[in-house]
C-alpha cells in the first residue's frame, strides 16, 4: 500500500460568523477577517469566490480579531493578524502577501485566565521598530503587547487590572504625539470601557530608542456619561494630514447613544478657545468637564485635555460597534470627509457626519432593516440586529454582519451618490448534520443545529462568461425551523425531506419563484431535470406563519407598488388566526427574485423560502436520520431510542404519503445513519438493500422482499460489527466478481465506528440445497484510524485499472473523515476473481485543509463535469462540527 498526497482545490468555503462585536477586522490589504466558530476565515469582499482561506488553532469560539497596520518604513512581505477567544489563548498569524499562504506565527498560551473579549491596535504603524496592540479579557485585565518589526515576534509589556474589576469589552489605541522622522517622544493613549457606564484613559510615553518596558500605561482620566455598559471605542485624528490635529474618541453604548470626545493639545484654556466656546459661560454647564491628562515630560507637549464633543441620538436599541474612516468626498475633489459607521442592533447601520457650516453630527446615510422587526429588540431576548460594521481601507465600501451569522456588503457610488448593496457570503453558525447532493449535482443542500437548511449552487455570472470555474453561493434558504435540523435528503429535483429535534418529517417543494430565478443563475433547466422541468404546477413562492413552523405556499406575487392589505393570507388585523397570519414584511415581492445575482441576506432569509407539502409522523422521539431511495419513492427514517420499540426503521411511501408497516426492526438502540443500495450502471437493481448502523455496535442489512417494491424484510444483523458504536456506513457501486463466464454483480459496503475502524463488508452467495441462492455479508478488510470515524462516502463509479482474461482488478474509493477532522481517500482495490479487497492507496488530504472538529457527513458529487475540453476533478462536500461547509476538487 502506498501513500501519496492528494492534489485538492478548494471550491468553495462556507461558514457563518460568530456573534461578537470584536470579531472581525478588515485589513490594510483589502481581506476581511473574521471568526466562525473555532475558526479564523479570510474573505476578499473584491472576490466573488467568498471565503478565500479557513485558519484553524483555537480550541474554542474565537471573539477578537484585529490586523496589525503595516508599517510605513518598514518594507515586509508580511501581514500580521491577531485573534483571541474562548480559550483564553492569543494568536498571532502571518500571511504571505507574495504566496498568499498563512501561517501560525506565534501562539501564547493561556494569555489571559478567562476568554479574550477585545483586540485594539493603533490606527497607523508608529516608529519603524515597535508596533503596539492591546487585549482585553473577562479575567478583568488589558495587557500590552509589542511586536518587533524586524522579527515579527511579539512579547508581553504591562498588564492592567480594571478598577472594581468590571470586564473590558472595548479597547481603542492612538497615538497622541511622535512622528517616525522626529526625536520627538512616542505618547500613546489607550481608552478602556466594558461592564461600567465610563470610559478609562490611560497614558504612556517613551523615547524612540528606549525599551519596550518603559512604556508603562497609567490612569489619568476617567470620563462620565454613559448610562450602559461601553460596547465600542474607537480614536481618530481629525485632520489625518496635520500631526498636531486634534484627535476624536467614538464611543457606543447598550444606552443607545454615541459620545464623541474631543483630546486636544495643550492646556485646557487652548483647548476651550479651540473649541469657540465662550469660556464664561459654556465651560461650566453640566457635561463640559475638562479631563486634563499626560503623556510624557516633555513640558506642554505632554499635557492633553479631553472634553466631551457631541451626543449621537437615533438608534433605537444597542449600539454594538462605531468605527472612524476618512471617506471619499461626493464630488471626489476636495478633501476625504470625516466620517462615523454605527451599528445598532436596531437591525440598522448609520453614517455620521459632522455638517460643514453647523458643526452639528447629522446622519448622511442610513442602511439595514429599517424599523423591520419592532419589537424584537436585545432588551425582549431577541438576538437581532447588526453585530458589527466595518470600513474598507479605501472608505468606498462598508460590511455588517447580521444576526443569522451573514455578512452584508455594499459599495459607495459616486457618481449617483448612494451607496448599493452588493454580494457577500453567508454560512452556517452551528454543527452543519446533514448534506445532500440534488440527483443531477446541480446544488447541495446542508441543514444545520443553528436551525436552517440552505442551497448552494454555483454562479453563472453574466459579467464573466468565460470564467473557468463558476463560483459558489448560497442561492436559497428552503427552510428555517425552530428545532435544530439533524438530517436531510433529496427526493428528486425539486423536493426534499428533513428530520429535525421533533418527532416528525417535513417534505418540501421548490416553488416556481426560486426555480427561475436558480435556472437563471446557474444556467440550469427550471426543473432540474426530465419531467419536473415544466414548472407551472408548482406554487409561486413560500411563507411563514407568524406563530406556525410549517412554510405556507403562495399563489399570489405582490409587486412592489401592490397594496398589501389587499393580498390573500395578509395580516391585517383582522385575520381569523394568528397561526395563519403572515408577515407583509416577509411577502414576496415579484421583483424580489428577477435578479442576475446571488440573493442578498434578507432575500433569503424572507423570499426563498420552499413551501411544505407533507409532514410524516410516526415516531416517539427526536429525529435521528433520514434516507431517501434513489427513485425516490420511499424514504427510511430512526429516531433517538433506548429501547427495541422506540429503534425502529419506518419506511414511507412518497405517492400517499403513508407509513408501510409494519416498522423494520433490529437495532436496540439509536440508529445513526441509513443508507440504499446505489443502482447499478444500467440504473436498475437500485435500492435493492437497505443499510442501517446504531449505538449498539451493530449493522443490519434489509432487502427487498419478492415483487413488492416497497416491502423490505431483514437479510443479515451482525450484532458485533464493531468494538463500538457504529457513526456511518456507505454503499460502494456494484463490483463484478466471479470466472469470466459466471461474473455475478457484488454489492460492498463499509461501515465506521469510535473504535477507530473502518470494515468493508462484501457480498457473498451461496447456493442452496433446493438450487435457491442466498447472500451474506462478509468482513474483507479493515482499516485503522487515529481517531473515530464519523463519516464515510464512496465515490459512485467503479474504475478498471487492469484487466486480463483470467483476471479483473476494480478500483473504488473511499473518503474518510474522523472526529479529529482527518481526511482521507482510500482506493480500494477489488479482485474480480475471488473478491479479495485491499487498500491500494492512500490518498491524504493535507492536514492545513483538515476541519478543526469532527466531520460530520461527506459526500461526492454526483456524475462527471467538464469545463470546456478539460475534466475537472472529483468534488467532495464536506460537512463539519465547527459550522464549516466545503468543497474540495480532488485529482484521483
Amino acid at each position: 500500500m502506498s501513500e501519496i498526497a492528494a492534489s485538492v482545490k478548494t471550491r468553495y468555503l462556507s461558514a457563518g460568523a460568530n456573534r461578537y462585536a470584536a470579531a472581525a477586522d478588515w485589513g490594510e490589504d483589502g481581506l476581511v477577517a473574521f471568526g466562525a466558530d473555532t475558526n479564523v476565515c479570510l474573505w476578499d469582499p473584491s472576490n466573488s469566490k467568498g471565503i478565500s482561506q479557513i485558519l484553524s488553532g483555537h480550541g474554542a469560539h474565537v471573539r477578537a480579531v484585529k490586523f496589525l497596520p503595516k508599517s510605513s518604513s518598514h518594507e515586509s512581505t508580511a501581514a500580521y493578524l491577531v485573534s483571541g477567544g474562548d480559550d483564553k489563548d492569543l494568536r498571532l498569524w502571518a500571511l504571505n502577501r507574495e504566496s498568499h499562504t498563512v501561517s501560525q506565527h506565534q501562539l501564547f498560551k493561556d494569555a489571559h485566565t478567562a476568554p479574550i473579549n477585545c483586540i485594539a491596535t493603533l490606527g497607523s504603524a508608529i516608529g519603524s521598530r515597535r508596533c503596539l496592540f492591546v487585549t482585553g479579557a473577562a479575567d478583568a485585565s488589558v495587557k500590552v503587547w509589542s511586536q518587533d518589526r524586524e522579527t515579527g515576534q511579539v512579547s508581553l509589556i504591562q498588564s492592567i487590572k480594571t478598577t472594581r474589576g468590571y470586564l473590558p469589552l472595548a479597547l481603542a489605541l492612538g497615538q497622541l504625539n511622535g512622528q517616525e522622522d522626529t526625536d520627538e517622544e512616542d505618547g500613546f493613549i489607550l481608552a478602556v470601557g466594558g461592564t461600567t457606564n465610563s470610559i478609562q484613559i490611560f497614558t504612556s510615553s517613551a523615547s524612540k530608542s528606549a525599551p519596550d518596558s518603559e512604556l508603562q500605561f497609567t490612569l489619568q482620566a476617567t470620563l462620565p456619561g454613559h448610562e450602559n455598559w461601553i460596547r465600542s471605542l474607537d480614536f481618530t485624528r481629525e485632520k489625518p494630514d496635520q500631526k498636531d490635529s486634534d484627535i476624536l474618541l467614538a464611543s457606543a453604548s447598550q444606552d443607545k447613544y454615541i459620545r464623541i470626545w474631543r483630546i486636544h493639545k495643550g492646556t485646557a484654556l487652548s483647548a476651550l478657545n479651540a473649541a469657540g466656546m465662550d469660556i464664561s459661560v459654556n465651560a461650566l454647564m453640566p457635561g463640559n468637564k475638562i479631563h486634563k491628562i499626560k503623556a510624557g515630560s516633555q513640558g506642554e507637549n505632554s499635557q492633553f485635555c479631553i472634553m466631551f464633543e457631541a451626543l449621537l441620538l437615533g438608534h433605537e436599541d444597542w449600539i454594538y460597534t462605531a468605527r472612524w474612516a476618512h471617506s471619499p468626498s461626493a464630488d471626489n475633489k476636495s478633501s476625504s470627509n470625516l466620517q462615523l459607521l454605527s451599528a445598532s442592533a436596531d437591525n440598522s447601520l448609520s453614517i455620521w457626519q459632522s455638517d460643514a457650516e453647523s458643526g452639528i453630527w447629522i446622519t448622511v446615510a442610513r442602511l439595514g432593516e429599517i424599523s423591520r422587526e419592532k419589537g424584537a429588540t436585545t432588551a425582549t431576548g431577541s438576538i437581532g440586529g447588526f453585530w458589527t460594521g466595518l470600513w474598507s481601507p479605501s472608505g468606498t465600501t462598508i460590511a455588517t454582519l447580521g444576526r443569522t451569522g451573514s455578512w452584508r456588503r455594499w459599495d459607495y457610488d459616486v457618481s449617483e451618490d448612494m451607496w448599493k448593496q452588493n454580494i457577500a457570503v453567508s454560512g452556517h453558525t452551528r454543527s452543519v448534520t446533514g448534506i445532500s447532493w440534488s440527483h443531477d449535482g446541480s446544488y447541495l443542500l446542508s441543514t444545520s443545529s443553528d436551525q436552517t437548511t440552505r442551497l448552494h449552487a454555483q454562479w453563472l455570472d453574466p459579467k464573466q462568461p468565460n470564467t473557468a470555474y463558476k463560483t459558489w453561493h448560497e442561492m436559497s434558504r428552503p427552510q428555517i425551523h425552530g428545532y435544530d435540523l439533524n438530517c436531510i435528503d433529496s427526493l428528486g429535483p425539486s423536493s426534499f425531506v428533513s428530520g429535525a429535534d421533533e418527532k416528525l418529517m417535513r417534505v418540501f417543494t421548490k416553488p416556481k419563484a426560486v426555480a427561475k430565478m436558480l435556472s437563471t443563475l446557474t444556467g440550469t433547466s427550471p426543473g432540474s431535470g426530465g419531467e419536473d422541468d415544466d414548472t407551472s404546477a408548482l406554487p409561486d413562492a413560500a411563507n411563514m406563519p407568524v406563530l406556525g413552523l410549517s412554510n405556507k405556499a403562495i399563489d399570489v406575487m405582490i409587486d412592489d407598488d401592490a397594496d398589501l392589505s389587499a393580498q390573500p393570507g395578509v395580516d391585517t388585523g383582522f385575520s381569523n388566526s394568528d397561526r395563519e397570519a403572515l408577515d407583509p414584511a416577509s411577502m414576496v415581492r415579484k421583483s424580489a427574485l428577477e435578479i442576475d445575482h446571488p440573493p442578498f441576506e434578507e432575500s433569503l432569509s424572507r423570499h426563498t423560502l420552499w413551501p411544505e407539502v407533507e409532514k410524516l409522523y410516526g415516531h416517539g422521539y427526536e429525529i435521528s436520520c433520514l434516507a431517501a431511495s434513489h427513485d425516490g419513492k420511499l424514504i427510511a427514517s430512526a429516531c433517538k431510542a433506548t429501547s427495541l420499540n422506540h429503534a425502529v426503521i419506518r419506511l414511507f411511501e412518497t405517492t400517499g404519503w403513508t407509513e408501510i408497516r409494519p416498522p423494520l426492526m433490529a437495532h436496540s438502540l439509536t440508529v445513526t445513519r441509513l443508507r440504499f443500495s446505489l443502482p447499478n450502471e444500467d440504473e436498475k437493481d437500485g435500492d435493492k438493500y437497505l443499510l442501517s448502523v446504531g449505538r449498539d455496535r451493530q449493522w443490519a442489512v434489509f432487502e427487498k422482499s419478492g415483487g413488492d417494491e416497497s416491502a423490505y424484510q431483514l437479510l443479515q444483523a451482525n450484532t458485533k460489527g464493531h468494538s463500538r458504536m457504529i457513526l456511518d456506513g456507505a454503499w460502494a457501486p456494484t463490483c463484478l466478481i466471479g470466472q469470466q463466464e459466471s461474473k455475478t454483480k457484488s454489492s460492498i459496503f463499509a461501515t465506521a465506528g469510535r473504535d477507530k475502524q473502518v470494515k468493508i463488508w462484501v457480498e457473498k452467495r451461496q447456493q442452496k440445497d433446493d438450487g435457491s441462492e442466498t447472500s451474506s455479508f462478509e468482513l474483507a478488510l479493515s482499516v485503522a484510524e487515529d481517531n473515530a470515524v464519523t463519516a464515510l462516502d464512496f465515490l459512485n463509479r467503479v474504475v478498471v485499472v487492469a484487466s486480463t482474461d483470467e483476471k479483473e482488478m476494480q478500483q473504488l474509493y473511499l473518503a474518510v473523515g474522523t472526529e479529529g477532522g482527518k481526511l482521507t481517500i482510500l482506493q480500494i482495490g477489488v479482485d474480480g476473481l475471488d473478491g479479495a479487497v485491499s487498500v491500494t492507496k492512500t490518498i491524504k488530504v493535507q492536514p492545513e485543509l483538515w476541519l478543526p472538529k469532527a466531520v460530520t457527513q461527506l459526500a461526492w458529487r454526483p456524475a462527471v463535469r467538464k469545463t470546456g475540453d478539460e475534466e475537472i476533478g472529483e468534488e467532495l462536500a464536506i460537512a463539519g462540527e465547527d459550522g464549516s461547509l466545503r468543497v474540495y476538487e480532488i485529482r484521483l
